[in-house]
């Protein structure tokens, strides 16, 4: 059972996502239950994925609450190196209100599961209380930006409050939430860590500073992603494995690097690097319990 695995360790050794260590070891599921998004970045597309492609960030199918709460029922008994279930979109899930909901009952029904979810950090502040009532106790927040300059470059506008923004207000204001988000939730004793995509001609300078200052704060670990040139950015390059390492090195003396991040899907399912068909584990899961009771 899940709480056998994890008798004598800490949360953080059972998290494929915040330790090297536990990668190898113990799987993660995300749940797509988080569709709407609060802000457009440059270099995203969010689509449904196709028989052809597979790329971090998407699904193939959103998931409604009670069928988010089948599949981890279905899974959780079967597969006893699952340790975590995280809500990574496809959206923003602080922005979308079966986050909440599906965190509370997960919590409720299997308390051993570690919770995390991931978010631009734009509602963070004033929903802080409420994902730390649902049980989530680790947290990834993106932030790609300290300058307003560069932060206008890489959002096109961000809805805050009913409100559309654009251009340097969108940038103040996505900046100050963000900060003020991660260090509230350090300050709550959630283990946080920080997102940066490596934008090459774009936050090149910015990527240390931010590696500073969430250091500083109290962040745990920093995961710097390589650009996936697409949508308003898919004229830049990809940064290669030389660029992220150096990248790394700059950051390191502030902050630990992550270096195993596979950039997950937002249905991502098992070990990483090992994901498997979330659809499929479901089917197996209901056939073996078929094949109990008709034996039982």
């Amino acid at each position: 059972m899940i709480t056998k695995a994890r008798n004598n360790l800490s949360f953080i050794e059972t998290h494929p996502c915040f330790s090297e260590a536990a990668h190898h070891t113990f799987g993660r599921i995300h749940l797509p239950v988080a569709p709407a998004c609060n802000i457009q970045c440059r270099y995203c597309l969010r689509k449904f994925d196709c028989a052809n492609e597979s790329r971090p960030g998407i699904t193939s199918k959103v998931l409604s609450p009670e069928e988010a709460l089948e599949r981890i029922r279905a899974l959780v008994e079967r597969n006893e190196r699952l340790t975590v279930v995280g809500i990574a979109g496809p959206g923003d899930p602080l922005a979308n209100p079966n986050t909440y909901r599906v965190l509370r009952q997960i919590n409720h029904e299997f308390p051993d599961l570690t919770l995390c979810l991931s978010t631009n950090g734009l509602l963070l502040s004033e929903r802080l209380t409420g994902i730390l009532a649902a049980g989530v106790r680790s947290l990834t927040v993106t932030i790609n930006a300290v300058s307003l300059n560069t932060a206008a470059s890489i959002y096109a506008w961000i809805s805050y409050g009913d409100k559309r923004y654009e251009g340097a207000e969108a940038a103040a204001l996505m900046l100050g939430n963000q900060w003020k988000g991660l260090a509230s939730a350090v300050k709550s004793k959630m283990v946080v860590k920080v997102n940066t995509v490596y934008i090459p001609g774009i936050n090149d300078t910015d990527i240390p500073l931010i590696a500073a200052r969430a250091g500083g704060l109290g962040a745990h670990v920093m995961n710097i992603i390589p650009l996936i040139p697409q949508a308003d950015l898919a004229h830049l390059k990809r940064p290669d494995h030389k660029a992220i390492g150096a990248m790394r090195d700059k950051c390191r003396p502030y902050i630990s690097q992550m270096s195993h991040c596979r950039q997950c899907r937002a249905d991502a399912c098992g070990i990483l690097g090992e994901d498997k068909d979330m659809e499929l584990e479901v089917l197996m899961a209901r056939i073996g319990e078929d094949y109990t009771e008709s034996v039982s």
